[in-house]
């Protein structure tokens, strides 16, 4: 999920105050991390952490920050751990350039080697640098930035969309390629964010990029161009009339029916996600050759786990136990081994059942797995590895996103484990002996939930 805002302005004044508020505006994007930066006379003052937006902005006194543009990131965690190297903005090697991403860079671990073997300085292992070290692969080539800009959309795989600003520049540039992304054009400034809340209290006049779009923002003008031939798109601009409330429910009335219509959209990054993990095929691996193979949750996640049984069953021949977790202490746990496969589901990474659940069958030497939304949780850290669902947050009270992203995950699991004998033909993307499911595959796995 994730959250940007980008402002330029014609003059040095204080941005901390305006990237503060965009923030916090955003904060339902994200919030294991937060970040900002200023560009001011040729020099980038970058300042992050772990944290909610307050805690960090108190600590790096984000408020006293100043320049002539700026960049602020809520993160929530995909690749790489909530720390503060991972956290967002990003700088490049020289420290000449700072950017920042929402979505998921899926081909994020081959680019970081390839970045690394250039000698490119690779400090984290979050996708958001990989954008910033993919238009410097090109830069340190010598093309101009547009053409830059253009060559790194080719090499990012995935969903998301990107801001990033030079020292010695007058602009910010971002593009998009499947993530949200607005333009705001005010009076003596832009700015750009992943969602309207950020900008409707600076202005009502908007740009709405489409995919395959790079946008230049000066302070008193934006200008469109084509990723795929670099020419300039004549996009006019529209007035907002919603309300903020009408806004941040994205036009619903309330936002358990605004999650609930973001399924398909979450839907889609996970598979995306999926398809790029290196984590996917071992997983595969063990619960294939698994004596027993058990599917321990709490409430939806436990709904999620047993039709997650159904799909394995019927696609791949396999049996999957799904088991309520405080049931599986007193039914399972006496009984399981170093054999035995189990994966552990809670949107929260937080429910206390299937912690204790999991901290008994570790104890018994089972294989453990995790499948859970926040990223940094504890039983993110706890199991062996644990897949993402890359829902973001979750403001209504009963699961939808989240439930929908299990599911998926078990879906696309059960396929894997059938193989690429199975009715649907593999991806061109797809390894031998690997089955990530094509397009026209997402869109059924969609249609089933």
């Amino acid at each position: 999920m994730c959250g940007i805002f980008g402002y330029v302005t014609n003059k040095e004044e204080a941005l901390g105050p305006i990237l503060i508020n965009a923030a916090e505006r955003l904060t339902y994007r994200g919030y294991d991390s937060v970040g900002a930066a200023t560009i001011n006379n040729g020099k980038i003052d970058l300042r992050k952490d772990v944290g909610k937006v307050d805690s960090v902005a108190a600590k790096y006194n984000i408020a006293e920050m100043r320049g002539q543009r700026g960049i602020t990131q809520l993160r929530w965690a995909t690749f790489g751990e909530p720390s503060q190297v991972n956290s967002q903005p990003h700088l490049d090697s020289n420290g000449d350039m700072v950017g920042a991403h929402n979505g998921n860079v899926v081909n994020n671990v081959e680019l970081r080697l390839e970045f690394m073997a250039e000698g490119m300085t690779v400090r984290s292992q979050n996708d958001g640098e990989t954008c910033v070290h993919a238009v410097e692969r090109y830069i340190s080539r010598g093309y101009e930035f547009i053409d830059a800009i253009r060559l790194a959309y080719g090499d990012l795989e995935g969903d998301y969309a990107f801001v990033i600003g030079r020292a010695n520049d007058d602009k910010l540039y971002a593009f998009k390629k499947g993530s949200g992304m607005v333009i705001g054009i005010g009076d003596g400034f832009t700015c750009l964010s992943s969602d309207l809340p950020s900008i409707l209290p600076l202005t009502r006049e908007v740009i709405r990029p489409q995919d395959g779009e790079i946008v230049t923002l000066w302070a008193d003008r934006v200008e469109v161009r084509s990723v795929k031939d670099g020419k300039i798109i004549q996009r006019m601009s529209e007035t907002v009339t919603e309300s903020m409330d009408a806004v941040q429910k994205g036009g619903y009335p309330h936002f358990m029916l605004k999650e609930i219509h973001e399924q398909a959209q979450v839907a889609r990054e996970l598979i995306h996600l999926l398809d790029g993990s290196p984590d996917v095929q071992p997983l595969v691996e063990k619960m294939k050759n698994a004596r027993h193979l058990y599917l321990i949750g709490c409430g939806t996640s436990y709904h999620a786990a047993a039709v997650g049984s159904v799909y394995i069953a019927q696609l791949a021949g396999l049996t999957a136990i799904p088991v309520l977790a405080p049931q599986f202490i007193a039914q399972y746990a006496p009984a399981v081994g170093y054999e035995d496969v189990g994966i552990f589901v809670s949107q929260s990474g937080e429910t206390k059942d299937v912690l204790n659940a999991l901290e008994a069958a570790e104890k018994r030497g089972m294989a453990c797995f995790g499948l859970a939304n926040v990223v940094g949780s504890t039983l993110t850290k706890a199991t062996s590895f644990c897949l993402p669902l890359c829902c973001g947050y979750e403001i209504s009270v009963p699961a939808t996103k989240t439930f929908t992203n299990q599911v998926v995950t078990f879906l696309y699991l059960a396929y894997r484990l059938a193989g690429p004998s199975t009715a649907f033909p593999p991806s061109p993307r797809a390894s031998p002996g690997v089955f990530p499911p094509s397009a026209q595959d997402e869109r059924l796995i969609v249609s089933l939930i």
